[in-house]
């Protein structure tokens, strides 16, 4: 076992970027890699500091998804493994609601391969930008088992029927065809990607905290709603956020043209 660290975190001015450290397993999301992405991921949210959170992987692939090496192992414990399979499955499940629920932006920064949960992983994250060449699959249905924790977040990210496409089939996906159903934002060239997500990252950073927190919080919920209940949860939500600190001084310095100084710009 490598004594690396599982999970690398940079901080690049107001940017935490969290980078899977097991480039010679494919990174595969193992009980322990998610207990470490969970940890890191909650040290990035309590940093005052950090606005903007990227999650990246060493080597070419981003992530296998879970570690079958681990998964097979446990089939001889006296239980077949029933209550290591409930505790893996729960622990990966509360990983991407921390990163659904995070109020701040999470950006995936794929390269290579992000297939199972480690598509999952991409499909749970707030924006994913994607390097030329990159493929994506939910390929359980190919090992006699269907990938039903990566279907929550990929039937929440693309459309119904191409969900249900890529569950069934267990193929591969080209960055480009994942751009066109919407699970990646954009598909940039080789040597290109991590300029481009800093630069994205960077900018998300220069905006209001307070603002982003509010609006990604409501995003979720607003979502499961009717239109007019939709509405209704967007109109308190806006007008609670009025009466914070940012949108004051983010008002006035639009009519004094000026740039704004956020509440926690220092």
């Amino acid at each position: 076992m490598s004594d690396e660290p599982l999970v690398l975190a940079e901080d690049h001015g107001r940017v935490r970027r969290l980078v899977m450290n097991r480039p010679e397993r494919r990174n595969p999301l193992s009980q322990a890699m998610i207990a470490a992405l969970r940890e890191a991921l909650a040290r990035a949210v309590e940093d005052e500091g950090v606005r903007v959170i990227v999650l990246a992987a060493a080597g070419p692939v981003y992530s296998a998804g879970h570690d079958f090496a681990e998964m097979y192992g446990h089939l001889a414990d006296a239980d077949r493994g029933l209550a290591f399979f409930r505790r893996l499955m729960g622990d990966c499940s509360a990983l991407m609601q921390a990163i659904v629920t995070a109020p701040k932006p999470v950006i995936a920064a794929v390269r290579g391969v992000a297939t199972a949960a480690g598509c999952q992983l991409v499909a749970s994250c707030d924006l994913a930008i994607a390097e030329a060449g990159t493929r994506f699959a939910t390929p359980g249905v190919n090992n006699g088992l269907f990938c039903s924790t990566p279907m929550v977040a990929l039937s929440r990210a693309v459309p119904r029927k191409q969900a249900m496409e890529m569950l069934l089939m267990g193929e591969f996906v080209g960055a480009e065809q994942a751009l066109a159903m919407g699970l990646v934002n954009r598909v940039v060239p080789a040597g290109e990607l991590e300029a481009t997500v800093m630069a994205m990252a960077t900018h998300i950073a220069t905006r209001s905290s307070q603002a982003i927190a509010y609006g990604k919080r409501l995003f979720q919920q607003q979502l499961d709603l009717d239109l007019a209940e939709a509405y209704a949860r967007a109109s308190e939500v806006m007008a609670i956020n009025m009466l914070e600190s940012d949108p004051a001084e983010g008002i006035a310095a639009f009519l004094e043209k000026r740039r704004p100084e956020w509440m926690d710009a220092s």
